[in-house]
């Protein structure tokens, strides 16, 4: 029989209704943290934490909300978004980059930021690199302390596209990282990212 008009959602319908808004706050507001989003939806729905959607649900319900809502403004964000990137590898070539994240994945929006990944013997090389360069950037306080952190995190501008360049200890290089649903988060190096980007524009149709 179906619910009662009065009776409370169900628990699974619950999450799903939190899943959907945090995946819209994610989109719309640029947070990258998922535990913070869901938190938040789970506060303007006025349901309790302890009903909580996993870090997978979230995800799938933002890729389904970008089915949904992503418009030719976005699909033009994100190919500026990949070509910084594949400039920006370049760039950082001395420091073997990767390019992960919502830029790699295809579903980074409008407050996205392009997600690269960096090993080298210090952060302060990169630094010094970067100093050098005359590139400014912003140092960003890391605060895990586990084994698979970041030397540190740096946050510049690379012409109109916001980059966050993730710095590593070379020894890290091969150690598989998480992504926030706990899978293996996936990397690319750039010429297999350029290959990525020169079949994707094969498979766009034609106008």
């Amino acid at each position: 029989m179906p619910d009662h008009p009065s009776s409370p959602p169900r628990p699974d319908n619950l999450r799903r209704n939190i899943a959907a808004l945090a995946a819209r706050l994610i989109a719309e507001e640029g947070i990258h943290d998922y535990g913070f989003a869901k938190r938040k939806a789970a506060r303007q729905l006025g349901a309790p934490e302890r009903e909580l959607p996993t870090n997978t649900e979230v995800e799938e319900a933002l890729r389904a909300w970008r089915d949904l809502y992503s418009d030719d403004e976005d699909k033009e964000r994100l190919q500026e978004m990949r070509g910084a990137a594949v400039e920006a590898m370049r760039f950082f070539a001395p420091f073997r980059p990767y390019v992960t994240g919502g830029v790699l994945e295809g579903t980074a929006g409008a407050f996205s930021d392009v997600e690269l990944e960096i090993y080298a013997d210090s952060a302060k090389d990169v630094e010094i690199f970067l100093l050098g360069k005359g590139l400014p950037y912003e140092h960003k306080e890391v605060r895990r302390r586990d084994h698979d952190a970041p030397e540190a995190v740096l946050l510049f501008d690379w012409g109109e596209v916001p980059m966050r360049l993730t710095i590593f200890d070379q020894k890290a290089e091969r150690a598989p990282r998480r992504s926030p649903t706990g899978a293996a988060r996936e990397k690319m190096r750039l010429e297999a990212f350029e290959q990525l980007l020169t079949r994707t524009s094969h498979d766009e149709p034609q106008v």
